[in-house]
């Protein structure tokens, strides 16, 4: 039997147990009937629903922590959608704005943005900050879950 991972839907938050072999045959949510995933980041700026993804989900999450004041976390945006598109499903791309989340910036102990984390089971497993090419961010993240996921 193929082992099934826990996948958190990014519209309605139902927790899907999908087949790892099906993650890449663009797989529905059993709840909404929407894709698990559509190439594209996540904002996750409730504390709730933030532990409902890292809690819940058995793929790691790259979390983008950022603010609209700041200029690099500005350029930073398009190549996090950029990564989003070829990331997924090996990984779920989200956003947290520090400024709707003060909460999750503090837990993590963001001190600079824009910066990286990645996490599984709720636990960080890397961390970088700074601006970064399209390319710096797949090599470094792809890296990190080669590494120890």
């Amino acid at each position: 039997m193929a082992e099934a991972l826990h996948v958190v839907c990014p519209h309605c938050d139902a927790i899907n147990r999908v087949p790892r072999e099906r993650l890449r045959q663009r797989p529905n949510c059993g709840s909404c009937r929407r894709q698990l995933f559509e190439g594209h980041p996540i904002a996750l700026d409730s504390l709730a629903r933030f532990n409902k993804y890292t809690s819940h989900s058995d793929i790691p999450l790259l979390v983008d922590f950022w603010a609209a004041w700041c200029g690099p976390c500005k350029a930073m945006a398009p190549i996090f959608e950029q990564a989003a598109a070829q990331l997924e499903p090996e990984m779920r791309l989200v956003k947290v704005d520090v400024d709707a989340a003060p909460e999750l910036q503090q837990r993590f102990s963001v001190q600079s943005i824009p910066t990286l984390i990645l996490v599984l089971r709720g636990q960080e497993i890397a961390r970088k900050p700074g601006l970064m090419t399209l390319h710096q961010l797949l090599s470094w993240a792809r890296e990190q879950v080669g590494a120890g996921v």
